[in-house]
């Protein structure tokens, strides 16, 4: 059974109190025989007759003298124990405050040393978990910063070096050249846009905007926005959904889902391929499935595929022109739903699994 620290202390204050009644008993019993004692051994030796006076006198010694020894031991029981329990409950404390200066100046291995299993104990343990999280936000902060420099770097140099050399004259400024440039920025302009978008899902105060809607109208529309680029690639793409099938989202937010999961389903399918969209009830939840006919997902990549600016060597490379985010904001997105999403590339192509629950 877990040993509360309000049960020990407690504890400590009925031993403190107990410990003044039992030295008050002992001090009764000791000094009333003492002076008793004294009293007959006088008056045997006298041999005369006790009276009142003298018994009473006896009697207020005994008394006042057990009162002081009772005094005495129970203030000297008191700094004993007090300096006891003040010591081990501050010592953990001020070890704790120790480690969390450590924390501050950045040191993020520092742990607190647990022992026990009461709430100094709990709080230790919440520190170090407390530690670890903030490790690996410091680790994801820096690996971040690293993937963003990364990912500006490259067309920063292609738009630099284009500029330097139509401006030195060793280039002249064709329309191929022009939208060559045209392009670099609208990478830069989609990672800014993606960025902020991630930002803002995973963001404290981010909130879905829920409704009762119409899964089968959502993903009719985003169909819809993502024809043309399919006619243009010459790839089939397939939508099946009950009109009937409704729950609980936020429409826009589903839309951006489903538009993010088909236009990378489209970056990976060759031409002539097909990429498929289908809503299936499952009682009290929803299983939306996007396939599509490309050249899969290595099974080792596919734990990572949702992490931000991740890429597997060959579905995810930087020739497609994905940043890196859009499966990261749809994991976001669809958790924010309170549902799941996960890949499988066991068959042809990659398959994209979302469950959702019809209502929250």
């Amino acid at each position: 059974m877990m040993r509360r620290l309000h049960i020990r202390l407690a504890l400590v204050m009925i031993a403190l109190a107990a410990g003044v009644v039992v030295i008050a008993t002992i001090s009764i019993v000791l000094e009333t025989h003492y002076h008793f004692t004294m009293y007959q051994e006088q008056h045997a030796a006298s041999g005369i007759d006790g009276d009142a006076g003298e018994l009473g006198y006896h009697l207020e010694q005994a008394l006042i003298q057990t009162i002081v020894w009772t005094g005495l031991g129970s203030i000297t029981l008191a700094v004993i124990l007090g300096f006891y329990v003040a010591r081990r409950i501050s010592e953990p404390l001020v070890h704790m405050k120790r480690i969390a200066e450590r924390m501050s100046g950045g040191q993020w291995h520092s742990r607190v040393h647990v022992k026990g299993e009461d709430e100094l104990a709990q709080l230790g343990a919440s520190l170090n978990s407390l530690a670890d999280q903030l490790r690996q936000q410091e680790q994801l902060r820096k690996t971040m910063t690293e993937d963003i420099a990364h990912e500006l770097r490259t067309p920063l140099a292609v738009l630099k070096s284009h500029m330097r050399a139509m401006e030195d004259g060793i280039w002249a400024p064709t329309p191929d050249r022009i939208h060559a440039c045209y392009e670099e920025i609208e990478r830069l302009t989609q990672l800014v846009a993606e960025l902020e978008d991630l930002t803002d899902v995973e963001s404290p105060g981010f909130q879905l905007d829920r409704t009762i809607a119409s899964l089968d109208e959502v993903i009719r529309r985003a169909v819809d926005l993502v024809h043309a680029a399919f006619r243009e690639k010459g790839v089939k793409l397939m939508c099946r959904a009950d009109p009937e099938l409704h729950l609980v989202m936020d429409p826009n937010r589903m839309m951006q889902i489903l538009v993010n999961l088909l236009s990378n389903a489209l970056k990976h399918t060759p031409e002539a391929g097909i990429v498929s969209i289908e809503a299936v009830d499952e009682g009290a939840q929803v299983r939306l499935l996007v396939k599509d006919t490309g050249e899969g997902i290595p099974p080792e990549e596919l734990p990572y595929i949702f992490e931000r600016f991740y890429r597997a060597e060959k579905s995810r490379s930087r020739e497609t022109g994905g940043s890196g985010l859009g499966l990261t904001i749809v994991k976001q997105l669809v958790t924010a739903h309170g549902g799941t999403v996960y890949a499988d590339s066991s068959g042809e192509g990659t398959s994209m699994y979302i469950k959702l629950p019809k209502q929250l």
